[in-house]
């Protein structure tokens, strides 16, 4: 069964039909809406344990109509990994991170993607196109090469190597911008505005929002139908913090959460390069400015101003939560403190979820013994610019190379 009942606008509360293809209203996003009361009467909570892992787990709080629609590639449930020496070096007990790389494509974007194009091929669109500045626009093209549309992506001239050549290599028209991402997205726009492809950017169409609720949904499933008492998320475009959001109102609304325990604490993280939410949290603004000449080596969080801030916002508020920035200098150094405490290559965008954290730790936002989530939304890997270094030459010549190689590691065993 599909509980899905309709489109709603964000910004007025205009209804549209569910199977019709829709962008924006008002300037605002359009959101998915379901039935909330049908599906506690005819879905068993725990029953959905019987089903594979996966986004596709939680199908009566998703909006396709039937499986046989769905446009896949094996998204798989994500793991929560408990991080007690990371998590030591921040002055935390119980961290965890929710490590996204591991979807298809490599980031989190494969849950948005996945959702956006089932809807949009069994819409009839057959020519999606986004900007972006980082992995969105290779998942687009992965997915769109699965379902079979033509797909145009346009990214910055400096997006990280990697991924704009993966964009290249899954078939899409990619092109350069001399531009930041928002100016990439005008010209998607303009595009759309002319009839060439359907846009696919960040929250101008109601559905990538809808996979990636799907992080919450999981979440709570794995910590046994409870919630953390925070959450860390790098925040660019601002659709997953806006989705897990989405998701805990359903579940609570379904009585699948405790009602007496408190939803978690939402916590928006920057980078001091490109901080929008955070001065705009600041300031108590409802909606952002955009930063001029923003620069981050987290390419995912330079979006100088989020279609979304004014839900971004709200969620922050609503939950108790708060947005922090985080020095550029300080990045490298905690990506490389979750690869050798933890063994977890995160990406740049996660390590301003660490900063973050100490950051909130610092100010009482957050307490010692808290349990928290932080989300690393893509691979390390995927950032090779940023993974820049030298290693140390050895000459197989040398008098006793091998001991040199191994100096100072002390006995192999105990």
């Amino acid at each position: 069964m599909r509980f899905a009942t309709h489109l709603e606008a964000t910004s007025d509360g205009t209804t549209f039909a569910l199977d019709s293809l829709q962008t924006c209203h008002d300037g605002q996003p359009i959101a998915v809406r379901y039935d909330l009361r049908a599906l506690a009467a005819n879905v068993e909570r725990d029953a959905l344990r019987r089903r594979p892992p996966g986004m596709w787990r939680y199908r009566e709080l998703l909006p396709h109509a039937s499986d046989a629609e769905v446009v896949s590639l094996g998204e798989n449930a994500t793991p929560l990994l408990p991080c007690p020496r990371l998590g030591a070096r921040l002055g935390l007990s119980r961290l965890l991170i929710k490590d996204e790389s591991t979807l298809p494509t490599g980031s989190f974007k494969a849950r948005g993607m996945a959702m956006a194009i089932t809807r949009a091929k069994a819409l009839g669109v057959t020519h999606v196109a986004t900007p972006t500045a980082g992995n969105a626009g290779g998942a687009l093209a992965a997915y769109a090469a699965r379902a079979g549309l033509r797909c145009t992506v346009l990214m910055p001239a400096d997006t990280p190597l990697v991924n704009q050549r993966e964009v290249h290599w899954y078939g899409a028209r990619a092109f350069a911008v001399d531009g930041l991402i928002h100016e990439c997205g005008a010209i998607v726009r303009q595009g759309a505005e002319r009839g060439l492809w359907f846009d696919m950017s960040t929250m101008k169409e109601p559905y990538r929002l809808e996979g990636k609720k799907t992080m919450g949904l999981e979440l709570a499933d794995q910590l046994g139908w409870r919630l953390p008492d925070a959450i860390f998320y790098p925040t660019g475009g601002g659709t997953g913090l806006v989705g897990m959001h989405k998701a805990f109102a359903e579940l609570r609304e379904l009585g699948w959460l405790d009602p007496a325990a408190p939803l978690p604490r939402l916590f928006a993280c920057q980078a001091s390069g490109c901080a929008p939410v955070v001065t705009a949290f600041e300031n108590g603004s409802p909606t952002a400015e955009l930063v001029p000449d923003a620069t981050t080596a987290a390419a995912g969080l330079r979006v100088p101003k989020p279609f979304a801030d004014r839900m971004i916002l709200t969620a922050l508020r609503e939950s108790g939560g708060a947005a922090l920035a985080a020095p550029e200098a300080e990045l490298s150094g905690w990506v490389g403190h979750a690869m050798r405490d933890e063994g977890i290559a995160l990406c740049p965008e996660a390590a301003a979820c660490l900063v973050g954290a100490r950051q909130a730790l610092a100010r009482g936002l957050i307490a010692a013994g808290d349990e928290i989530v932080v989300f690393n939304t893509g691979a390390a890997q995927k950032y090779v610019e940023f993974l820049a270094a030298e290693l140390p030459r050895l000459d197989r010549a040398a008098p006793d190379w091998v001991r040199l190689a191994g100096a100072d590691d002390g006995p192999a065993t105990r």
